[in-house]
């Protein structure tokens, strides 16, 4: 069974059905939250969701990778990576036997 994906346009079909704003406004809203979130983010703070998640920003140092293909040693310049860590409580949800 294929994974489905959720996009902005579904968020703001959920928003619009649930709080019952027009779909423009909810759209509108859907993306002023994920414009904030990214402003977060790209400012370097990290963003937490009570009983969601938290995204976090880790620095990752330079390193030496290879190419699988000719096994030379390449350097992996340093940079900023993404990481997500649901909460106990998403976590728990997802294990539920009736989840899926």
């Amino acid at each position: 069974m294929p994974a489905s994906t959720i996009t902005r346009a579904d968020l703001g079909e959920a928003v619009y059905e649930e709080i019952g704003l027009s779909r423009n406004d909810s759209a509108r809203l859907v993306e002023s939250v994920l414009a904030e979130l990214c402003d977060a983010l790209v400012s370097g703070e990290n963003v937490k969701i009570s009983s969601f998640g938290s995204f976090m920003l880790r620095n990752k140092g330079e390193r030496t990778g290879r190419n699988p293909k000719t096994g030379e040693e390449v350097p992996i310049s340093p940079r900023r990576v993404l990481v997500f860590r649901p909460s106990n409580i998403l976590k728990e949800r997802l294990n539920r036997p009736d989840s899926g």
